[in-house]
């Protein structure tokens, strides 16, 4: 059993801390750009005249950084080859997606937009995996290249993480036509990350079973100009600025053919999608605690207080060895986590997915908050960067499931109330 990360994964982070030095920094630090990353002045990200929207500006900044690093490569790393990628593995994007964060914020890596230079494109894997022919030809090169994307409507405003019972309804309408005929869709949704700027809203809709059932729920495709989809508001959150939407569906109108991953299997399209993103978030709440981490040692051993280092104390030294101790055993289990998906199927490691995700978004708003006790009132203020970590960072703890959720996956898997995929080719290691 070999530990060591593969030798070319670890050229490739070295490839990616020339580029970032090469190109992205001196980009971030041009003209005033650096406004949006001093977090005294960071409202710069936010439009409040467009509802709290990202400011145009700052995301045409994350939009040249993407294209820098799509042009050398990088951006893709995740896609097959023959869309322009290097056939990233699951394993290979959580240890980059570590080391992204664990460099500080920056333009090279900033979570609040989910923007970094290896991108995390779940909707061009999801493509890939259940779109049909048509679909895939009308989607995969904008996915690809950045130009379009569909944001997801999952959550209901009355369910929140109970997907399986969401009011939102689609009926077929009677005819012929591609696709077996059009789909009438009603209901509202919430949290739709991304929808300002997406072409498509990629709604979860009940189209038969009953409420509580994960069969007979459906992805439809929609496109956010469709008549009667509405955007209603735009969620103001702890950390601005907002692009979660709450939309509504009001006899909206859609063709068979809008239909992702077949009808009435749309939950299983939201399983891989869950699973893809919070083993990535995983390895960035890892990374940012990490920096959390080493940053708070630096200060300790450069602050003197009263005629010596604070490193000196032990109220400083064990607080900061307990978040490394963990920090490490979550690393060890995320490589596990993610090379188990790799080898046996994305779906075959629900279980552990929810145990790093759970582990990760805890273990970073921890940091974040050690690291201002140990900088005392700077560490507060927003001179230094962890009060903004941990206001990011706290919304993982909800968003792709609550904790509470991670925890009952993790003991439904346990006490056998729920089954996850089989693991594929290569059997699971013992526990």
């Amino acid at each position: 059993m070999d530990f060591n990360l593969p030798g070319n994964l670890q050229q490739y982070l070295a490839e990616l801390d020339e580029f970032i030095e090469r190109e992205i920094k001196p980009l971030e630090q041009a003209g005033d750009n650096i406004r949006f990353f001093d977090h005294r002045r960071e409202d710069a990200r936010t439009d409040w005249d467009r509802g709290g929207l990202p400011s145009r500006e700052w995301e045409a900044l994350l939009a040249e950084a993407r294209r820098r690093a799509d042009a050398a490569g990088h951006y893709r790393y995740a896609f097959p080859k023959e869309y322009g990628g290097r056939d990233g593995s699951n394993l290979g994007l959580a240890v980059i997606r570590e080391h992204l964060a664990s460099k500080g914020l920056g333009l090279h890596c900033d979570l609040q937009n989910e923007h970094a230079i290896v991108g995390n494109n779940v909707a061009l894997l999801l493509m890939l995996h259940y779109g049909s022919a048509a679909q895939q030809n009308d989607w995969v090169g904008d996915l690809a290249r950045g130009r379009r994307h569909f944001a997801f409507g999952i959550t209901e405003p009355g369910h929140g993480s109970d997907a399986t019972f969401m009011e939102t309804r689609a009926a077929r309408v009677k005819g012929e036509g591609e696709g077996g005929g059009d789909w009438v869709i009603n209901g509202e949704k919430t949290w739709n990350t991304g929808v300002h700027t997406a072409s498509h809203d990629l709604i979860f809709a009940r189209t038969s079973g009953t409420p509580g059932s994960g069969d007979g729920i459906t992805g439809f495709l929609v496109p956010v100009d469709a008549p009667g989809f509405t955007v209603e508001e735009y969620l103001w959150t702890f950390n601005m600025p907002t692009d979660h939407a709450r939309v509504s569906l009001s006899g909206v109108r859609v063709p068979g053919t809008a239909i992702l991953g077949g009808e009435g299997r749309g939950l299983q399209v939201v399983q891989h999608f869950f699973n893809e993103n919070r083993i990535r978030q995983a390895a960035s709440s890892l990374g940012a605690a990490q920096f959390c981490i080493d940053r708070s040692v630096e200060y300790a051993k450069a602050r003197a207080p009263f005629g010596k280092p604070l490193a000196g104390n032990q109220a400083i030294q064990f607080p900061l060895a307990e978040l490394q101790t963990q920090a490490e055993m979550l690393r060890a289990l995320i490589h596990k986590t993610a090379w188990g998906m790799d080898t046996c199927g994305p779906l075959s490691q629900s279980d552990k997915v929810s145990m790093c995700n759970l582990v990760a978004n805890r273990l970073c708003c921890d940091a974040a908050d050690r690291a201002m006790q140990v900088h005392g009132g700077l560490g507060y203020s927003r001179h230094q960067p962890f009060e903004h970590i941990y206001r990011h960072h706290r919304r993982y703890r909800i968003t792709e499931g609550t904790e509470e959720i991670q925890l009952r996956r993790v003991a439904g898997y346990m006490f056998g109330y729920m089954k996850q995929q089989a693991p594929k080719g290569v059997p699971e290691t013992p526990r």
